[in-house]
């Protein structure tokens, strides 16, 4: 991982390459409305100091190992994954469309349109990438289509169908803000913390890729969360109601294949990691734990045990306790 060094002059903290903390901490512990991080906050933090001017999310020196770049089950594990990403980033795109439109305020409207931008950027840098791995540029969204196609149907369809229902048909605004922060971030960032760590030796631009993606999604969920907290201290009524639909969200993640999805590319991950585990050295994936000693059912339960960390404290953030 990425160690904080030396600071950005004028970028806060939370937002500065070397100084930001991981996705897990940054989410759990900051506190940031739609004030603290409108168009004013995004125009001098993001592009100066997460971005760096780099525009494909790393910088041009970093690259992946040959052994990621060739054929080969690392190859095949990260094109997956990227292509996977790159079409839920897309889809999110387009639904806080949805929540830019019906933002109540300003600061809220500009917050969403940052994000929608944010968003943007890593449906493109997850892309991108897939150009540095062997696809050929003429062939990348086909390829995206063909690696995402069973995904996109099975999980990332139905999840798009929620958000829909809510923002374009229901123009339920919290409902939205709740679904986008709760169901679908709130789940898939913890996903995202894993893969940079586990990339971090094969292809260190990935990695950096991801760690530009976790400093914006700690923006984008304690954001959302305290969106949710002031409306319902505003309209305490509405909590009935916004339980409901965080239980009907939970009832539909239950009947995604999610973990098979998972699963599957971990597997083919460990592929890779026994092929290369010589490459690994003593490079750890979290405090006391080396990459090359873990398997792909302890990764893939350290993600979901990250991933019901961070559920916990958004939702006891937001006043919405009695969900877990």
């Amino acid at each position: 991982m990425t160690t904080p060094t030396t600071a950005t002059p004028g970028i806060p903290a939370e937002a500065d390459w070397e100084r930001a903390p991981s996705l897990l901490d940054g989410a759990e512990s900051l506190e940031l409305t739609p004030a603290d991080c409108n168009l004013r906050y995004w125009l001098n933090a993001v592009p100066h100091g997460t971005l760096r001017g780099n525009l494909l999310g790393h910088a041009p020196d970093v690259r992946p190992l040959d052994v990621v770049r060739r054929p080969g089950p690392l190859n095949d594990a990260l094109t997956r994954e990227l292509a996977y990403r790159s079409v839920a980033e897309e889809k999110a795109t387009r639904a806080i469309g949805y929540l830019t439109a019906l933002a109540p305020d300003n600061d809220t409207l500009e917050f969403y349109a940052t994000q929608l931008i944010d968003e943007a950027r890593h449906a493109m840098v997850f892309r991108s990438h897939l150009l540095e791995l062997g696809v050929p540029e003429e062939e990348l969204f086909s390829t995206v289509a063909r690696l995402a196609a069973t995904d996109e149907e099975q999980i990332l369809v139905p999840l798009e169908n929620l958000g829909l229902r809510l923002l374009r048909d229901e123009r339920d605004f919290i409902g939205g803000v709740l679904v986008l922060t709760v169901l679908v971030e709130g789940v898939l960032a913890p996903a995202a913390e894993l893969s940079e760590r586990k990339w971090r030796v094969f292809d260190p631009a990935a990695a950096d890729i991801e760690r530009g993606a976790g400093i914006d999604e700690i923006r984008h969920l304690t954001v959302g969360s305290a969106i949710v907290r002031d409306h319902l201290r505003a309209n305490p009524h509405d909590r009935p109601r916004l339980l409901e639909l965080i239980r009907e969200g939970y009832a539909l993640w239950d009947k995604l294949p999610t973990t098979e999805q998972l699963m599957g590319r971990e597997e083919i991950f460990q592929q890779g990691v026994e092929q290369h585990r010589d490459l690994l050295g003593d490079y750890e994936i979290w405090p006391g734990r080396r990459l090359a000693d873990t398997t792909a059912q302890e990764r893939l339960e350290t993600g979901h045990e990250w991933a019901t960390r961070m559920q916990r404290s958004r939702l006891t953030h937001m006043g919405l306790e009695e969900a877990i």
